[in-house]
């Protein structure tokens, strides 16, 4: 590649930082956009967060044919053209529904240079390597989430929660100038798939087929629910049930930096252990961490302790984190001849399941935290049992 590596890093972490920067900025306006819209339920402001992970699983589906057929670089400016749009509509929203339209419009062009970003890295790297190169994106990536929040809140103390989405604006016109200057086209010309239904359509089979691939995608999907019920419910966590109040975005920040040390770690140590004895010892940790937790939640469900959320809360983040590009690569191997469908099939599966389940966490919240952590318990047990299940049909 004519680019350097590092710079290749960094690009490839802003496109895929672009969805995180959309939900994180946003977390601290939520209570003020519901106050301002005259929301009754506090937990219908979640629904700003899920509009959006709805609009990038859908959006997934429909990149990966396209970077296939046009090439990586055309999908990413045709993706970030929606985002910039769905931005715009929530500046100038005027009613929750309108709000939540943007904020569709807004994922749908998200999940272009996220899932392009799998498809460009595949077509470079595979196996541990692609994992390393993974976790080196997640290293930088994950600074969105720890600063966003407190970005956020700033810009909402200056200018009002409005100007967040004219800073989204100006962070995906960098992203297309950054990508048409200096990102090379990745996609080889043999390697063109025709856009028709029939050529998507058997691409899409050929990945439905693969029993690995779909058995990490569904994996990826559930501990990703784990990620999304938090976040959807993160603000009343933090702020209504501990009382934080403006240092909610210090105490999430924490959270995002256990994900980071884990994406460092994880670059340290994969290419000596490998991706399924990371992923099988980060499940386990999960599942009995959360059962451990959950037995003190029970036991005093409306007067936890923050202190003891946040020794949990580290540990849980910081094994999603050694999965997350595990998962991901694991469910992308066989796939290197499709990379561009497969990217899209495997994080619309992936996402379609993480939206459903962490929607119904984050709903479920009701000024405790029992349903969160045995919404986390349950889903680590159940990947915990497919990721078995897995190992055991690669050693058969």
């Amino acid at each position: 590649m004519s680019i350097r590596f590092t710079e290749f890093i960094a690009l490839t972490a802003l496109f895929m930082a672009i969805t995180a920067l959309s939900i994180d900025m946003v977390l601290p306006a939520l209570s003020v956009i519901g106050k301002e819209q005259g929301l009754a339920d506090i937990n219908q402001t979640q629904y700003i967060i899920t509009a959006l992970f709805i609009g990038f699983t859908i959006g997934q589906i429909a990149y990966g044919p396209i970077s296939d057929s046009l090439g990586r670089k055309p999908a990413i400016y045709i993706g970030l053209a929606v985002f910039i749009g769905g931005s715009l509509l929530c500046f100038l929203s005027t009613s929750f529904h309108i709000m939540l339209a943007g904020r569709f419009l807004q994922g749908l062009g998200a999940a272009s240079p996220r899932i392009i970003s799998m498809a460009i890295i595949r077509d470079q790297y595979h196996g541990r390597e692609m994992s390393r190169v993974m976790s080196f994106v997640k290293a930088v990536f994950i600074f969105v989430p720890v600063v966003a929040p407190s970005m956020g809140e700033a810009m909402i103390f200056l200018a009002g929660w409005r100007s967040i989405f004219i800073a989204f604006i100006g962070v995906a016109a960098i992203a297309i100038l950054w990508a048409h200057l200096r990102l090379p086209e990745t996609l080889k010309p043999e390697d063109k798939r025709p856009f028709d239904l029939a050529s998507i359509w058997q691409g899409i089979c050929l990945v439905i087929g693969n029993k690995a691939t779909m058995g990490y995608t569904i994996c990826a999907g559930l501990i990703f629910g784990v990620l999304v019920g938090y976040i959807s419910s993160a603000r009343q966590i933090f702020q209504d049930y501990f009382h934080t109040g403006s240092h909610f975005v210090i105490y999430f920040a924490v959270s995002a930096l256990s994900i980071g040390a884990a994406a460092v770690v994880n670059s340290m140590i994969v290419m000596r252990i490998g991706m399924h004895r990371i992923c099988h010892y980060s499940i386990l940790a999960i599942m009995l961490a959360s059962a451990v937790f959950l037995c003190v939640v029970t036991l005093n469900p409306y007067h936890t302790a923050l202190w003891e959320f946040m020794i949990y809360a580290p540990i849980l983040f910081f094994c999603i984190g050694l999965l997350f590009g595990n998962l991901n690569a694991l469910a992308m191997e066989p796939m290197g001849h499709i990379a561009g469908i497969a990217a899209a099939v495997v994080g619309t599966f992936s996402s379609a399941i993480s939206v459903a389940i962490g929607t119904a966490i984050g709903q479920a919240y009701n000024n405790t935290l029992v349903p969160l952590i045995a919404g986390f318990f349950l889903l680590s047990v159940l990947v915990f049992v497919l990721q078995w299940r897995l190992a055991r049909i690669r050693i058969e």
